[in-house]
């Protein structure tokens, strides 16, 4: 994966969750916005303090994160 320096994590911001740059503003609320169809000038406006590249920066780390996959661990019986 590409480095994303944007996205941050801090347990006292926004309970850890990613983030744009430290800010209280969740990758998640980015993709939310674009996913309900604001542009990227929309959300620019709405929040002043971002940059285009926060933007692709949030994009790209959601498509990161849902190509992950969970494996369950396997069940073991435990003789005694």
């Amino acid at each position: 994966m590409q480095n994303l320096n944007r996205i941050t994590f801090d347990p006292q911001v926004m309970g850890g969750k990613a983030c744009i740059r430290g800010m209280r503003v969740t990758v998640s609320t980015v993709v939310g916005l674009v996913a309900s169809g604001y542009s990227n000038a929309d959300i620019l406006k709405a929040y002043p303090y971002l940059e285009e590249e926060d933007i692709r920066q949030a994009l790209t780390y959601a498509a990161w994160r849902v190509q992950e996959i969970e494996v369950p661990l396997s069940t073991y019986e435990i003789s005694n």
